[in-house]
């Protein structure tokens, strides 16, 4: 981890003769004397035409560079990388997903060392733009803020308001029989109207807003549409806190402590967010060197209703959470009853009541977004965390929307998401079953995929309340249902999970917070002594790297674990 320097690092490679050198390089930039008295601040554009989700990003960089510049800083613009979720998702692709979380970070964090950088702004769209921004911000400690890119609106169809995962699940209903064809190339046509992120509280929507609720980004900005004008606002907004950050040396583990990521969760568990939320908070916890464990989230989960009605399980996209009053009012209800420390700091040096002092206590009238406290959607939070011999470490279950909390049924075993998906469309899986989808684990994947299609294809069928799922994979924001992901230990790495046979009892219990399997502890441990570790399927690049570094999904699957 990087000491804390002083509040101008770029002082050191401009001032003094020796620097000349330095200096005449960014002469050709165009640097004047009155420059080099000024803090660098990077500027990390994750602009592409890869997705949706980024391809706004070039504009708001502009208004970033601008507003830096006209607060007295200087801005040095570097890419980072991004790849779609939604686009890979099904394919041998999405294998590098949460690989680019840790590809991001480690740009970030090289390009700004390299260049001894005063400051940092993200600008981020797709999943793990953010937690790879923010794991780069925590490692590094120098002032930084994280521009969200902003949300897309939700596509319509019927009167109906459709998204991603709306096209997921017309392939489960197509291979039912239950829509025809033209009505699936409708919701494909439909579904996704222009820029933005995901639209519902999806893993992007919620890693935004627990950012907003650590402080490390500003209020409101978590929740814009990426097409309306408030968000380049916002962002050149979110620039002028920066320079002001870098004055003031307010840096990211001044902000992210434990009480912070208790904020987080505690907002999490409100919005109905992403279950991989609890992966890349632990990631993040641990970059900024802070005790978070997975216990955390079931301790929180008791504490905090969920009173947000939002997509995936709810009605509402993320727009309609902005115009309830979007994270602000989640957090002003939260602190007034008692489930937010008030007295954490924010990027502007304002405490969390500070900032939320004019937010009403109340949700605005008129509005089913959010409900009143007294009357929330579940008592309890949605995301268990499931524990026993088929997950010594923990599992991450969205329990949220189901009819009924336990089953206790056969093993359908499969090796990978392929062959599980075909089983599914082929009619294999029964009402009763429970889907076993193993080796897809951050080592065995390696990469750790989400399981969106499988998932979105048993709703699809109508078999949403009667067939689990378990996985030491994970699941994408937009996924429901009786589905239990990153249960570790591995498959890989000699987890029960991958001792289960075809047929075997299992039983999945989120009120008892149990993930079971139903043999006798000397055929198990028959079944270990047999068991021998897979070879690796990747020898080299990227992914060969990723998998002899990641620690388990308990830990946050990081790759710089001691």
């Amino acid at each position: 981890m990087s000491e804390k320097h002083s509040p101008r690092r770029s002082r050191t490679i401009l001032e003094g003769p020796a620097r000349t050198p330095n200096r005449a390089m960014l002469r050709a930039m165009g640097y004047t004397d009155a420059d080099f008295e000024k803090p660098i601040v990077g500027v990390a554009n994750g602009y592409s035409t890869i997705t949706p989700c980024n391809m706004g990003l070039n504009a708001l960089t502009s208004r970033a560079e601008a507003a830096l510049e006209g607060a007295g800083a200087k801005a040095q613009t570097f890419g980072t990388v991004t790849v779609s979720d939604g686009i890979s998702m099904g394919t041998p692709g999405m294998k590098y997903s949460l690989v680019s979380r840790e590809v991001i970070a480690d740009t970030i964090e090289t390009a700004c060392q390299a260049e001894s950088m005063d400051g940092v702004i993200a600008l981020g769209g797709c999943d793990k733009n953010m937690p790879g921004a923010m794991i780069a911000m925590a490692r590094m400690n120098i002032p930084a803020i994280f521009v969200y890119g902003g949300t897309i609106k939700p596509g319509k169809l019927d009167g109906e308001d459709l998204t991603v995962v709306s096209a997921f699940e017309a392939v489960g209903q197509y291979a039912a029989g239950t829509i025809d064809e033209q009505r699936l190339r409708a919701v494909e046509f439909n579904a996704c109207p222009g820029a933005g992120a995901c639209a519902g509280m999806f893993t992007a929507n919620t890693m935004s807003s627990a950012f907003e609720a650590m402080g490390m980004s500003l209020p409101y900005s978590s929740t814009m549409s990426a097409e309306d004008a408030e968000k380049a606002d916002s962002t050149a907004a979110s620039a002028e806190a920066l320079v002001k950050a870098i004055e003031a040396d307010i840096r990211p583990r001044d902000l992210l402590t434990f009480e912070a990521f208790e904020n987080a969760i505690s907002v999490i568990m409100a919005l109905g967010g992403s279950t991989n939320a609890v992966l890349h908070l632990l990631a993040i916890a641990h970059a900024a060197d802070v005790d978070l464990s997975i216990d955390d989230f079931e301790r929180i989960r008791g504490r905090v209703p969920v009173f947000c009605d939002l997509k995936p399980s709810g009605r509402y996209v993320t727009v309609d959470l902005h115009n309830a009053g979007g994270v602000p009012q989640v957090m002003k209800m939260l602190l007034e009853a008692g489930l937010l420390h008030g007295h954490c700091k924010t990027i502007t040096g304002e405490t969390l009541a500070e900032t939320l002092a004019a937010v009403p206590v109340d949700p605005p009238a008129g509005q089913s977004v959010i409900r009143p406290l007294h009357d929330p959607l579940y008592a309890t939070g949605h995301l268990a965390i499931l524990k026993g011999n088929l997950a010594e470490e923990g599992a991450v279950a969205k329990i949220t929307g189901l009819k009924r909390l336990a089953i206790t049924g056969p093993a359908r075993v499969f090796e990978s998401e392929e062959d599980a998906m075909a089983a599914i469309l082929e009619d294999c899986i029964k009402a009763g079953d429970v889907v076993v989808i193993r080796n897809e684990g951050p080592r065995g994947g390696p990469g750790m995929r989400e399981m969106l299609s499988p998932t979105s294809a048993i709703i699809g069928r109508g078999l949403g309340d009667s067939v689990g799922l378990i996985t030491d994979g994970r699941f994408s924001g937009g996924t429901y249902g009786m589905v239990v992901g990153h249960v570790a230990p591995e498959a890989a790495v000699g987890g029960t999970i991958g001792l289960v046979h075809e047929g075997d009892s299992v039983t999945i219990d989120a009120e008892q917070r149990l993930l079971q399997l139903n043999v006798d502890d000397a055929e198990l441990a028959r079944r270990r002594a047999a068991w021998t570790p897979p070879e690796l399927s990747v020898k080299r690049g990227v992914l060969a790297k990723f998998a002899r570094l990641v620690s388990s999904a308990s830990k946050g699957a990081v790759t710089d674990a001691d």
